[in-house]
């Protein structure tokens, strides 16, 4: 695995333009707010995993697309690109960029939904953070689906080629995520525990910060 601790242009064969983008984004905040104005990937086309250079080309990104955005920000600026998964039962996954202040991790989230967003620097492990999505990851059947979380997934164990500047969707690293390790956050008896998301916290989910495209 390459420990660089600064990702250089040259290293992420990116342009001139595309690594300015990215030096800009020198605090976690920063990244934030640029993922947040990027509209929202619907996939009109069918699933994708963009790279960073496609999502930033394409002006569309979903979870694991403003994710590497952030995680590649992080490294420009000397911060190391990491990822966390999120599992759930009967339900779509969703990833995270990691970072750490003052012993504590904090987490940078691309999401549509008033749900699943920012996390500040405040939790002391992984799975702290990660039980802070509990309560809001639920299902359509309003059931409360989140059921595990990854380690951190540090991208320098991958070629950059492979989700930096790839062209084609980056399926190699969703496959490298799904199959890294990850920890239960509940057992199996406190399933029947749930409760199911009451009326007002339904219509908070049907909150969206872009629009999906009217189907003609």
């Amino acid at each position: 695995m390459n420990k660089k601790r600064f990702a250089s242009r040259e290293y992420l064969e990116l342009t001139k333009a595309e690594f300015a983008i990215l030096r800009r984004l020198n605090t976690p905040e920063k990244i934030q707010a640029y993922i947040d104005a990027i509209p929202q990937n619907f996939e009109v086309g069918g699933e994708t995993c963009l790279s960073v250079r496609e999502a930033l080309r394409q002006r569309r990104a979903l979870c694991i697309e403003g994710a590497v955005i952030a995680a590649a920000a992080l490294w420009v600026n000397g911060e190391p690109p990491l990822l966390m998964d999120l599992k759930a039962e009967g339900d779509s996954d969703h990833v995270v960029a990691l970072f750490r202040r003052k012993g504590c991790w904090g987490a940078i989230s691309k999401t549509n939904h008033a749900v699943l967003r920012w996390r500040d620097p405040v939790y002391r492990s992984l799975r702290e953070l990660a039980m802070s999505y509990f309560h809001e990851y639920s299902n359509k059947r309003h059931q409360k689906s989140l059921r595990s979380y990854s380690a951190a997934f540090d991208l320098r164990r991958l070629d950059p080629a492979t989700w930096v500047t790839q062209k084609k969707s980056c399926w190699d690293l969703g496959w490298a995520l799904d199959a890294a390790r990850h920890y239960p956050l509940i057992v199996r008896k406190q399933v029947k525990l749930l409760r199911l998301r009451d009326s007002v916290e339904r219509e908070a989910h049907e909150l969206l910060m872009y629009q999906p495209p009217r189907k003609k």
